[in-house]
């Protein structure tokens, strides 16, 4: 089976969301043009309410997600949330308001500009209980145990080593700890055309997992209790995106849930 190196991959990934970082100002993402205003309502369509969408710093949104991870989160006061590849930070503010100033919220993304605008966006919302961190996914900068709730929002398929990412998701979690993710899945195999193009992978849908894959993934890292619920109405969204014209018929975004086994 023909495959691409995770090294290309991930400098691929790199250097894409670099860029859209360090776009101020335009209309980037993958959603190309529904983000310049074909939609106006993308934004409701993943699942924020437009109150969530103006309470936190506008370009903190890049409309990269594919759903809305903290709207199954159940975030309670006093956790301590991780975000895996927390980009502009928007999805870390939304937390850190769920939070109404107790806890904590750990973002981390591999892309240094993606990094400095989320440390920037959150000076600008004197957001004094986040904080933002560059690592890898597949080898994340916190510590075993630490965390209540990792979330993510449709950057796990980007990770050519899924496995890792769900080894290391479960390492930080306390026991008893959850996972709370919006991500793409395959509902069946995806043709060699799509998985094995450099801008599909980029573009959130040449990486996407089956559905049992990805939860024998999760079983494998450990995990219990493991939900995932596809989207099927986010296809046509996902037919907008960038490499996804030939897409949405074998991908679609879900909502994936686990847990860490222990008190809940």
């Amino acid at each position: 089976m023909k495959t691409v190196e995770p090294d290309m991959v991930r400098e691929h990934v790199r250097v894409r969301y670099g860029d859209i970082a360090e776009r101020s100002g335009e209309c980037c993402g993958k959603m190309g043009a529904i983000r310049c205003g074909s939609d106006k309502n993308y934004d409701q369509q993943l699942g924020y309410s437009a109150a969530e969408v103006r309470s936190v710093p506008k370009s903190s949104n890049l409309g990269l997600g594919c759903g809305n991870p903290t709207a199954i989160a159940s975030i309670r006061p006093g956790e301590t949330v991780l975000d895996l590849g927390s980009g502009a930070g928007f999805d870390c503010f939304l937390a850190a308001r769920q939070l109404d100033g107790t806890g904590r919220v750990i973002g981390v993304d591999m892309t240094p500009p993606m990094v400095a605008k989320a440390r920037d966006n959150a000076r600008k919302g004197n957001y004094a209980n986040v904080e933002f961190r560059l690592g890898e996914i597949e080898a994340l900068p916190v510590a075993d145990n630490s965390i209540d709730l990792v979330i993510s929002n449709c950057v796990i398929n980007l990770s050519p080593e899924k496995p890792r990412v769900f080894r290391e998701a479960f390492r930080v979690l306390k026991t008893g700890g959850r996972l709370a993710i919006a991500d793409v899945v395959a509902t069946k195999p995806l043709p060699e055309r799509i998985r094995t193009q450099i801008d599909a992978i980029g573009g959130c849908v040449g990486g996407a997992a089956l559905v049992d894959d990805l939860k024998n993934i999760l079983n494998n890292a450990g995990f219990t209790r493991i939900g995932i619920v596809p989207r099927d109405e986010t296809r046509s969204l996902i037919s907008h995106w960038r490499g996804g014209e030939d897409a949405a018929e074998f991908v679609t975004s879900a909502f994936i849930t686990a847990y860490k086994a222990g008190t809940v």
